[in-house]
């Protein structure tokens, strides 16, 4: 018996029209646990380096983490994956809610969508019983609405849907996956879907998931929920309001603001406004807050309430908004929050993803400012500022006009446009629109992490290790007296030692050897929790909390049935971050690649950031270039990458290349 997975996935092939459940290999599962890490060997293996995102034999993969669908609280997590349109590179955008769970309850891992169907269709899988169903009256029309008008079609109000709106139909390159509670918003994996014809997926599902030891497995279950009550009544003392409690950031139970916006950068990521957040714009906020904020949500199986329904006009559903999003449109247009959540209620049926659709529409209008773009590029655009930003949405999404050159982001826009267009391109890794935020000194942890980070978003790998300094000695000591989730004891030193100013404040300390030990820890956990499908709101993002490091070993393998300690699941999870940098490097990914927006600090420090860099590749296995050794990858039982980077010249002879792999930057086509 398959504990915690059901051991099936669904393959669909939309060219062909066939629907295949396929049995897969439990060794794969004692190799990379699932949801990413399956994700990443399934990619290395099925699409090639020279499938463009765009192409029939570009694969979209649906894959749930290993223990979704069970009692762990938060273990709900789908992970899903594609190549790029944005980066060029491997996807892999994560969405929570109910459809993961679901469709483990149908009796599948992942469901895996390859070819293009002629005409428009969507998917309904109820068990056992598949389909591929006409979609063509629900062409053009919203997210949300699509999913309401499906489950009536099916007489299944319980359904779960994950759907593309008009963005994705059009190949917007930043196109989301929306799915109510949740969505798929980064790197354009909803252009991918709608590349397919692929319109929706719905899911029912009826069958059980089975534990390998259910009495320690809810055991463990029951003692989180404990600390998490506990936690709830004690949040962090001394940091902002989003990080001193549990959960994906509760931007939507809280009303201050101040840290958000007064530290990040307004318009086009330039702009800070350090006395913005006044009594009269907290009291303006807070009542806009409470009179769309209907109600708060949660995700499948989980107490905490991240998110919430947000109702704008009676007229259109309410729909789900969490995290930063609440702030990225109003933001972006230098407006308010009335006009914030109002347009993303548009921008939700549309489905783009909330930070890169902002960012962009604010760069169109700074190069009309500029003079780069002209009114003949932008007949028509409104005259207040507000109007603007929905004439933009409007045009993007449908890819009419300037909409159609905006709608590949900022990178390719720029490169389109010329006239020095690059240059308002600025805030850009690896071709993906970051956070609007500039700083002042160079932080030796955010800057590793924002290099060789290879997921979309700075937030998706920091976490657990608070992200400056308490003012007080005594307060740092009090904080590490109880964090028991470090890795090793060194970790609480380096905190306690670690001042606002002074000889050990940044950007030399965190020293060097230190530096690289906190940002792997970090990225370790979030990729433990993209493989086994907790939310990183309970593990990987806050401060202390329920499952860390010490924990998760025995909750996986008292639900998978897998003989797991922390030092195997340390293997595991560094054999799954390589297998996604080798993805990346055989599709041109180089050291080139990996640096911050050049204005992302005002004081830096070239030989120190060229240090940082050598010295965390040496401590994750990799050469001076960023590419996997022989040693690390004979190591992690990944050899086969090892012969075909021989084969591709990346990795020639028997030592490894000193020189980059690749002449192509990021992975561009």
């Amino acid at each position: 018996m398959r504990y915690a997975e059901t051991g099936f996935n669904l393959e669909v092939d939309l060219t062909r029209g066939s629907i295949e459940r396929v049995p897969t290999d439990p060794r794969l599962t004692e190799l990379h646990l699932g949801g990413l890490g399956t994700n990443a060997k399934l990619f290395w293996d099925r699409v090639p380096p020279e499938v463009e995102p765009f192409s029939p034999d570009n694969l979209l993969v649906f894959g749930t983490g290993l223990l979704v669908g069970t009692p762990a609280p938060g273990c709900n997590r789908t992970v899903v994956s594609c190549i790029s349109p944005q980066t060029r590179l491997f996807a892999f955008s994560m969405m929570g809610g109910f459809w993961g769970p679901e469709l483990k309850l149908a009796g599948y891992d992942k469901l895996v969508v390859r070819g293009r169907s002629p005409e428009l269709v969507y998917l309904w899988i109820n068990d056992d019983k598949v389909q591929i169903r006409d979609a063509s009256r629900l062409r053009g029309l919203g997210s949300l609405e699509t999913a309401e008008l499906i489950r009536q079609e099916l007489n299944e109000p319980h359904a779960q849907v994950s759907s593309i709106g008009l963005a994705g139909e059009n190949r917007v390159f930043f196109a989301s996956i929306e799915q109510g509670r949740s969505s798929a918003s980064r790197l354009g994996v909803g252009a991918v879907m709608g590349d397919k014809n692929l319109k929706a997926v719905a899911v029912k599902g009826s069958q059980d998931v089975n534990v390998a030891r259910p009495a320690e497995f809810l055991q463990m279950c029951n003692e989180a929920l404990q600390f998490i009550r506990v936690r709830a009544k004690n949040p962090i003392p001394g940091v902002m309001p989003i990080l001193a409690g549990l959960g994906s950031p509760q931007e939507m139970a809280i009303h201050d603001e101040k840290w958000h916006t007064e530290n990040f950068a307004w318009g086009n990521a330039r702009h800070r406004r350090k006395d913005f957040w006044t009594d009269d714009v907290k009291a303006a906020w807070t009542g806009t807050m409470e009179t769309m904020r209907t109600r708060l949500l949660s995700c499948y199986n989980c107490p905490m309430k991240c998110g919430a329904a947000i109702s704008v006009d009676t007229r259109m559903c309410s729909y789900m908004m969490k995290c930063f999003s609440k702030l990225t449109y109003t933001m972006a247009a230098f407006s308010d929050l009335n006009f914030g959540l109002r347009i993303a209620q548009k921008a939700t049926e549309h489905g783009v993803d909330a930070f890169s659709a902002p960012q962009t529409m604010a760069f169109a209008l700074e190069l009309l400012e500029a003079g780069i773009l002209t009114e003949k590029d932008m007949p028509g655009l409104p005259a207040d500022n507000e109007g603007k930003f929905y004439w933009l949405l409007d045009r993007i999404v449908r890819r009419e006009g300037i909409g159609d050159i905006l709608a590949n982001g900022t990178y390719w826009a720029a490169k389109e446009i010329g006239k020095g267009a690059e240059e308002y391109a600025h805030n850009n890794i690896k071709k993906t629109e970051q956070l609007p935020l500039k700083l002042g000194m160079l932080n030796p942890i955010y800057f590793l992490m924002y290099c060789t980070g290879e997921k979309a978003n700075i937030t998706q790998i920091e976490g657990n290790f608070p992200q400056a300094p308490f003012e007080t000695r005594a307060e740092r000591e009090a904080f590490a007296a109880d964090w028991e989730q470090v890795p090793d004891e060194r970790f609480k030193q380096w905190f306690v030692e670690w001042e606002l100013r002074g000889e050990k404040s940044i950007p030399q300390y965190p020293p060097v050897d230190a530096t690289c030990e906190i940002v792997h820890w970090q990225e370790k956990m979030h990729y433990i929790d993209d493989a086994t499908g907790m939310c990183a709101g309970l593990s990987s993002f806050p401060l202390k909390p329920p499952f860390h490091i010490h924990i998760l070993p025995k909750l996986i393998s008292c639900g998978a049935g897998l003989d797991l300690d922390e030092a195997k699941l340390n293997h595991v999870t560094k054999r799954n971050r390589t297998l996604v940098r080798a993805n990346n490097i055989r599709r041109g990914l180089t050291r080139e690649d990996e640096k911050p927006p050049e204005d992302h600090w005002r004081k830096r420090f070239p030989e120190l950031e060229k240090k940082l860099l050598d010295e965390y590749y040496k401590f994750k296995g990799w050469n001076l270039d960023g590419v996997p050794t022989h040693e690390t990858l004979h190591e992690l039982d990944l050899d086969y990458v090892t012969e075909d980077f021989k084969k591709r010249g990346i990795l020639p002879g028997e030592a490894a290349s000193q020189s980059p792999p690749g002449s192509s930057k990021g992975g561009a086509a």
